[in-house]
């Protein structure tokens, strides 16, 4: 079976005129960019919730009682994981980048 995967692999590859690494490369960051998106449109859906533009905005409006504490602290704290985990794709994308560049030079 592993033989089959590879070769349908090197068909794909070469069917698209890229090396096997570069359709890798590729598939990486495509998933690393869905990720990305479906990560923002998360965030974007809490923040939406509360009327915010930002987690500062949130966090800012539960300390002035715009909003109450409980629900939104939980929302909160899982849009705070969210902004970190698109600063997490974020870097692996860069790093991605960062081998194509010094590949093509």
């Amino acid at each position: 079976m592993a033989v089959a995967t590879m070769t349908k692999v090197d068909e794909i590859a070469a069917s698209l005129d890229l090396t096997e690494s570069e359709l890798f490369r590729q598939a990486l960051v495509s998933l690393l960019l869905e990720k990305k998106r479906q990560t923002l449109q998360l965030r974007l859906e809490i923040l939406a919730r509360y009327g915010a533009d930002s987690v500062a905005d949130l966090e800012s409006r539960i300390a002035q009682g715009i909003v109450a504490e409980h629900p939104v602290w939980e929302d909160l704290i899982v849009a705070e994981n969210l902004s970190a985990r698109q600063g997490e794709l974020d870097g692996y994308l860069d790093d991605l980048q960062s081998v194509r560049n010094r590949r093509s030079q």
